[in-house]
């Protein structure tokens, strides 16, 4: 992802979707359309671009998404519908992001009704971590996400002290911790996953040391608003894993993880649904886990970032209408949340 936000103009080599084959790991059950299971509370979590999608669409839709974990991203709007203003503002601290307006947005928006009501992050549970050795998203962009989500009244831990450079940090992680390469998964020695869940639930249970339940892909084009998950740069195929318990009937949390930019499948296979240390934690603490896939678009979207600065429509990527936002909710409300 280091070179991911860095070079969003650049053309990307095709990858083929044969990489699923190229990870070790068994080939998920496949099923066309998501079951519905018996979800209690939703929540987000993502890294870079999934981070920065993670917020707008937990701002968005506040009154179902009722917490965020949130790795080496910035506040809501920051990119303003321009990919310029992305790099300089969002990610490099070379124009300023002028919180205030961003803030001032968010409640222009809520009041039209064009996202959710603002008062409900009030009390919302946020985690937000940024390595101290990511050059990729600057640590201001972090410090304003967490000053947002305060400002609005949020419980929110911040988490930045890791020395960890642009990435994912999972104990399964097979990067070193102050490297930013493929598949963007470092290991620090640490378990940023408990931190956050135990931030957003209160408390958690430890990992299952190997997930009994099922990853289960599924057709994305049944969620995607007009029926085409390419044309609004996401995969063909999704993900999710089911613990044995919430696929028996158990009320279970929903969390939704989102990848970043060349951490897709077309890049990295099933690696981040596998290395994230999110299942596990889904095993023993009744939590269902989604993994939305965004996919390359070699025009707007060579990496396969999801759409944080607009580039499938400035005007609503981060609002209710905005396609990805709303493909991710339909999958949402399929699951039961």
């Amino acid at each position: 992802m280091r070179s991911v936000l860095r070079h969003l103009r650049r053309g990307a080599v095709a990858l083929a979707a044969t990489a699923l084959l190229g990870t070790g790991v068994a080939a998920p059950a496949h099923a066309a359309t998501l079951g519905r299971y018996n979800v209690s509370t939703v929540y987000d979590s993502g890294v870079s671009s999934g981070g920065f999608m993670a917020d707008q669409l937990h701002v968005a839709y506040s009154g179902t998404i009722k917490g965020t974990g949130i790795f080496a991203g910035g506040p809501y709007h920051c990119a303003q519908g321009s990919l310029t203003t992305a790099e300089l503002a969002c990610m490099y601290n070379i124009q300023s992001r002028n919180l205030p307006s961003l803030e001032q947005t968010a409640r222009t928006r809520s009041a039209q009704g064009t996202i959710d009501n603002v008062a409900n992050l009030s009390g919302h549970r946020v985690y937000v971590f940024h390595g101290t050795a990511d050059t990729t998203v600057t640590v201001g962009s972090s410090n304003d996400l967490v000053q947002f989500y305060r400002d609005f009244g949020a419980n929110v831990t911040y988490d930045n002290t890791t020395p960890a450079a642009h990435s994912w940090v999972s104990p399964l992680g097979p990067n070193a911790c102050g490297t930013s390469y493929t598949p963007y998964i470092n290991n620090c020695g640490n378990d940023p996953e408990r931190t956050m869940l135990t931030q957003l639930f209160g408390s958690v249970a430890a990992p299952a040391a190997n997930p009994s339940g099922s990853v289960v892909s599924f057709d994305q084009n049944a969620y995607a608003p007009g029926g085409s998950a390419s044309a609004i740069s996401m995969g063909a195929t999704g993900y999710a894993y089911v613990p044995p318990t919430c696929a028996a009937g158990a009320s279970c949390r929903l969390m939704v993880a989102l990848h970043g930019c060349l951490q897709g499948a077309g890049s990295i296979g099933t690696t981040f649904v596998t290395k994230a240390h999110l299942n596990e934690y889904g095993d023993t603490n009744n939590m269902i886990v989604l993994y939305p896939q965004a996919t390359a678009n070699f025009g707007s979207n060579p990496q396969g970032c999801w759409d944080w600065w607009g580039y499938l429509n400035a005007g609503n990527y981060d609002t209710h209408g905005g396609a990805q936002i709303e493909a991710i909710m339909n999958m949402v409300h399929a699951l039961g949340g």
